[in-house]
């Protein structure tokens, strides 16, 4: 054992003196080697491209239909899906009770008027007598409160006739304006309630809207887009269904009274042609604002651009060809290139290709990166 352990410490020695010796030929490392990128002058161009916002296409008039009064469906005098002109009959409901109650109402306030003639020459003919002194002065208070009560009794017995005219009058059903009714909830026999019983649906189709929220500092940008200055139908507002471009442009018909409190942002409403009949109520789609930029903007390839935790990046050289990362804020894509908010300045240079390669103050080229033994071969 003592003989092996002798034997291993020169072995050891003569390995340590190989390792040093090739230690002094290695020569010593410089600086890392530039890395060849692809480089491009930031620029400021004018852009014109589109907004995009979600919508909902909803009808510019829509109104439940419901049964004012309580009774069995008699008629219905349309079809499903049709077209229907303000005033037109759309249901009735059975009358017969209320046609009765009608009668007995125009009964009574018949004899109403009848003991309001009767009250009304007693109280003359009292009158008459008080000028000559022969009746009792109560006697004439009684006649002229008899009067006056015949008088109340009459107005009420009218009242009561035209409520119940009403009556006769809400068991038809018309349509309250020009549009395109829904599927009937009821059919013919129907028990229906007064006030609760939805019988079906109508809605304008021609022109319609469509809903859409913005952010509250574009209000007055909006604001402006609605002046009267802007003719309606205009390339200014469009929609599109998927890869679908609808063909009719639109017009904005309202903006909100007042903006959300808790997100910041405002409904407006479109207004878009609709003769076709394509777009119905309920349907999403994507709301495109034609954006004009009254000053140049800055746009940068989208390549140049890195992400990282939901920050946008990219690499500007500086002196001595160094590169350092910058933060900037990103606006809209426009085909291969996107606007940059803010971050950038027209004549600044920014890495395009070759970003994955580069690190915080590398050095950079353009040139083409040699072949290996390149530089060898003469």
């Amino acid at each position: 054992m003592f003989y092996k352990r002798i034997n291993f410490f020169p072995a050891a020695g003569f390995l340590l003196l190989l390792v040093a010796c090739a230690s002094k030929q290695q020569p010593q490392q410089g600086p890392p080697p530039a890395v060849p990128v692809t480089l491009d002058t930031v620029k400021a161009t004018a852009a014109v491209y589109f907004d995009e916002y979600p919508g909902t296409v909803v009808a510019l008039n829509q109104t439940e239909l419901r049964a004012q009064v309580t009774g069995y469906v008699t008629g219905i005098y349309f079809k499903d899906g049709d077209k229907v002109k303000k005033g037109q009959r759309l249901y009735s409901i059975d009358q017969q009770l209320y046609n009765a109650n009608y009668q007995q109402a125009e009964a009574n306030r018949a004899v109403q008027e009848t003991n309001l003639v009767k009250a009304q020459k007693d109280a003359d003919r009292y009158h008459e007598l008080d000028k000559n002194d022969a009746i009792a002065k109560q006697q004439v208070d009684y006649a002229d409160a008899a009067l006056e009560a015949a008088k109340k009794q009459v107005d009420a017995a009218k009242a009561n006739v035209n409520a119940l005219k009403s009556n006769i009058n809400f068991s038809m059903i018309l349509a309250p304006f020009t549009g395109t009714i829904g599927i009937s909830q009821v059919r013919s026999g129907t028990s229906v309630i007064a006030g609760q019983t939805v019988l079906n649906t109508v809605s304008t189709d021609d022109p319609i809207a469509v809903d859409f929220t913005i952010d509250q500092k574009d209000i007055y940008r909006f604001s402006q887009l609605q002046a009267p200055s802007n003719k309606k139908g205009d390339s200014t507002f469009s929609i599109v269904f998927g890869n679908d471009l609808y063909p009719y442009h639109g017009a904005i018909a309202l903006i909100d009274r007042a903006v959300d409190p808790q997100t910041g942002t405002i409904k407006a409403r479109l207004s878009f042609p609709n003769p076709e009949n394509r777009l119905k109520a309920g349907m999403s789609t994507a709301v495109r604002v034609l954006n004009n930029a009254s000053q140049n903007v800055i746009t940068i390839p989208y390549k140049a651009v890195t992400e990282q935790l939901g920050e946008f990046f990219v690499y500007v050289v500086g002196d001595s060809s160094k590169v350092s990362q910058r933060k900037i804020v990103l606006s809209k894509q426009i085909g291969t290139k996107i606007i940059v908010q803010n971050g950038l300045k027209e004549g600044e240079k920014i890495v395009v290709q070759g970003v994955q390669n580069l690190r915080e103050g590398a050095v950079v080229t353009t040139a083409a990166p040699q072949p290996p033994g390149g530089q060898a071969k003469k």
